[in-house]
């Protein structure tokens, strides 16, 4: 059964950080990309960053860029969102998933988790 799970949200000041991690319950996890989105009260399902299945290629999105930084470690199934100099408007559900193919548009994951909550406080 393939599951995602995240963990290491919570609440922050701005300017701090945080480590999202996500581990995958399915034995071929090397094998996919991932992704992590967010979404924020009253806000469309956003993308924040993507790692291809080596771990060679990352994506960010320009709102995310030089702050945040994904990576993942296939032996222990496990991919990670470093998130430093937070900022409010970065409050959000943040959730990862799993894609045959490497991209940031959601239509491409098949596989989520149910989401972890980070909320930056000014």
């Amino acid at each position: 059964q393939v599951q995602l799970v995240e963990s290491g949200g919570g609440l922050v000041q701005a300017g701090g950080s945080l480590r999202l991690s996500c581990s995958a319950s399915w034995r071929t996890f090397g094998q996919y990309a991932m992704g992590w989105f967010r979404q924020a009260p009253g806000k469309e399902r956003e993308f924040v960053a993507a790692i291809n299945w080596n771990g060679l290629s990352t994506d960010h999105a320009d709102s995310v860029k030089g702050r945040f930084t994904i990576s993942r470690d296939n032996a222990k199934k496990t991919v990670y969102l470093q998130m430093n100099s937070l900022k409010p408007e970065d409050t959000a559900l943040y959730y990862c998933a799993a894609a045959r193919a490497f991209g940031s548009s959601d239509r491409q994951y098949g596989y989520w988790g149910q989401g972890t909550q980070v909320t930056v406080s000014s």
